[in-house]
């Protein structure tokens, strides 16, 4: 079996991974919970892994933080950490050489889901279980707390805010809290058209605009799953949040990433210099159960850098740009690559990989506007591992003076596109059967 293991991107040294969780920065380490299973690679006994990292790209694997508790029958669901620096939880023992990190995750037990707290007072090394459950809405699909602290910019006192999900129901529900132990319901968004099916892995940022000193909005980040390739993936949107409720523009949600597998992407709390950082789960759920890769199953994306930009028509739009670190890493290809349709109706090039050729291909289409990544078997098969991967995905790109210019990354079983100078990113798992290149197709 080819060697898929990425380079650059985090996967744990054995079995599932999926959400990333308890995004947090803290003294220069960037920490990485994720949902895993530590017993086998499917699916299951879900727990909190743990990596860290001082660059976003070389990460070192620690023990399970929070583990499945077999006998009553509770798993630990997606959630987030924070540094409570001024102990707001009063968690703090006298002597602590560190602030409280506090993690607030879905406690999952068939047919109920509610929130509660765990803690570590060793800057994230150990964990133990604060409490019982903190919030509960007598729900069997409330999950994936989202908590950061909100500073309301017009001189009134901050609050720890939470954006959880009624993930059936597609309800986006917003909490606020003095002290991390008791919530009060601020307000609830949804149900919408789109995204479509499930709603999962809530976050909400504020974000800077680009080339406007002050300016800033709000972006309220979403995955959605209604069990298809295409319907598999992470949204935002634009809009305003006033304390208690976020408002949506008038596009409502976008799609973050077009590519197939980028799924419950969320930010860092805590990233130095006012930074946003956001990074997901490189897979999809209509075959992730199934990916041909051993001893593990599971890879983040990239991590990257968030900011907003105004378009010609006063919108804002996501940008989203590979962190500054990964450029170098060893093991990662980085192609600029232009498809030029001044004199033609479309541009390819090929993402190819030992004998069996192309794995994937981007392309642009000047009649359509649409610039698509494509991509086939598995190496060494004539037949997909699971009949939904191969697929084509594609989104709308301005084509300018004629030439698209596109940012292509490329890791052992994965490539991230990037157009629009980060406005437009697609990102795909490949397994190619040998070391994979990127060529122009003539036309």
């Amino acid at each position: 079996m080819p060697d898929w293991r990425p380079r650059a991107h985090f996967t744990p040294a054995r079995h599932w991974m999926n959400d990333p969780n308890g995004l947090v920065h803290h003294e220069g380490t960037w920490h990485l919970f994720f949902q895993h299973n530590p017993e086998g690679p499917d699916w299951g006994n879900m727990s909190w892994g743990h990596a860290t990292s001082t660059d976003l790209v070389h990460w070192t694997e620690h023990p399970v933080a929070l583990t499945h508790d077999l006998e009553s029958g509770e798993q630990v669901f997606s959630g987030s950490v924070v540094v409570d620096h001024d102990d707001t939880s009063g968690l703090r023992r006298e002597g602590d050489p560190y602030p409280p990190f506090v993690a607030v995750w879905t406690s999952a037990r068939e047919g109920h889901q509610a929130q509660s707290l765990a803690c570590s007072r060793d800057a994230g090394a150990t964990w133990e279980r604060c409490a019982g459950l903190v919030l509960d809405r007598a729900s069997a699909d409330f999950r994936d707390p989202k908590v950061s602290w909100w500073e309301p910019g017009d001189g009134s006192t901050g609050f720890w805010l939470m954006v959880a999900v009624e993930a059936v129901e597609r309800l986006v529900v917003f909490y606020r809290s003095s002290d991390l132990w008791h919530w009060e319901l601020l307000s609830e968004l949804g149900p919408l058209s789109e995204p479509a099916g499930i709603w999962e892995c809530p976050d909400l940022v504020r974000l800077p605009v680009e080339g406007e000193p002050g300016a800033e909005g709000h972006v309220l980040v979403l995955s959605g799953n209604d069990t298809t390739v295409a319907g598999c993936g992470t949204w935002y949107a634009v809009g305003a949040f006033d304390g208690v409720r976020f408002t949506p523009d008038a596009r409502g949600f976008r799609r973050l990433d077009h590519g197939p597998d980028d799924y419950a992407a969320v930010t860092w709390n805590d990233a130095p210099d006012g930074r946003r950082v956001l990074v997901g789960w490189m897979a999809n759920w209509a075959y992730a159960r199934d990916l041909p890769t051993t001893p593990w199953r599971g890879a983040m994306t990239l991590p990257r850098d968030l900011s907003l930009r105004r378009r010609a028509g006063g919108e804002l739009a996501l940008v989203q740009r590979p962190v500054a670190q990964a450029r170098s890493a060893p093991g990662l290809q980085w192609h600029e690559v232009e498809l030029d349709v001044r004199d033609r109706p479309s541009a390819v090039v090929e993402l190819a990989g030992g004998d069996r050729g192309d794995v994937a291909r981007v392309g642009y289409d000047r009649g359509t506007g649409l610039l698509s990544l494509a991509r086939g078997p598995v190496a060494g098969d004539a037949r997909p591992f699971h009949p939904a991967y191969p697929c084509v995905s594609s989104v709308a790109v301005p084509v300018g003076d004629g030439v698209v210019r596109l940012e292509v990354a490329v890791d052992s079983c994965s490539v991230e596109v990037f157009a629009a100078d980060g406005e437009a990113v697609l990102t795909a798992l490949v397994f190619p059967d040998g070391p994979m290149a990127l060529r122009a197709i003539p036309r």
